[in-house]
């Protein structure tokens, strides 16, 4: 028997549909063990978030894990609408690009909330930079560092996803790179209180780099057709 020959279309389907499951189920088991660690800290801010209050909530970082993973349900049911909307129509992939469009924002905007956060002598205090590589490394701590590579972690695992035309490793360096110097540099001009440090450049990457490393075999190729276009019905050929 021959073992490389393809597999039949039912059992490719079969074999993809385990695969998403399979994905899916560790991605909320993940989330569950988070929220089950965290639950403590997170319910501290429950009940200013619930109240709508600025203050407590969108202010902290407690506050904003808690309505990350509140707002999660939403994010998947808006991913669910064009996945449905796309896979009637015929486009190939339709779940993996829906997923990778709602998940590069859900996974993105908080971290990037975070991080631009202002500290308690915003606008006052003068602007401050780090240019050495690896000195500030000692002062960020095991969370500090953790937090750095999630930055740009989910951008990085769905954007390759999405766009064939970021489908390679040296793009997605590229990619956390200089969203993470555009970051720095908006929080030295912004004067956040802040420190821009190349290190916080250099973590974000690895993280980026990383993470589109663990998304590598579902990134889409410049020769796979268009993602929101569905494939053309085969046309019979003339008898005779």
């Amino acid at each position: 028997m021959n073992r490389n020959a393809p597999l039949p279309a039912p059992a490719r389907r079969t074999r993809t549909r385990t695969r998403t499951i399979v994905f899916l189920s560790l991605a909320v088991l993940g989330l569950a063990s988070a929220a089950f660690a965290l639950r403590r800290p997170l319910m501290m801010s429950a009940p200013r978030c619930a109240a709508g209050q600025w203050h407590g909530c969108f202010d902290t970082f407690n506050g904003v894990v808690l309505m990350t993973l509140a707002t999660l349900p939403l994010a998947v049911l808006v991913a669910w609408a064009p996945a449905y909307r796309r896979r009637a129509a015929g486009v190939p992939w339709a779940w993996r690009t829906s997923l990778a469009e709602v998940g590069m924002v859900h996974g993105t905007v908080p971290f990037l909330w975070l991080t631009m956060m202002p500290g308690e002598g915003a606008g006052t205090a003068p602007a401050r930079v780090s240019l050495v590589p690896l000195r500030d490394l000692v002062t960020m701590g095991t969370l500090g560092i953790v937090g750095n590579l999630l930055v740009f972690a989910s951008l990085a695992f769905f954007a390759p996803m999405r766009w064939a035309a970021l489908a390679s490793l040296p793009r997605v360096l590229a990619l956390g790179a200089g969203c993470s110097v555009l970051v720095e540099t908006a929080q030295y001009v912004l004067r956040l209180d802040r420190v821009s440090s190349v290190d916080d450049v250099l973590v974000n990457t690895v993280g980026a780099v990383l993470a589109g490393l663990a998304s590598r075999r579902w990134w889409r190729s410049a020769a796979q057709a268009p993602s929101d276009q569905p494939h053309p019905a085969p046309v019979p050929a003339p008898a005779g």
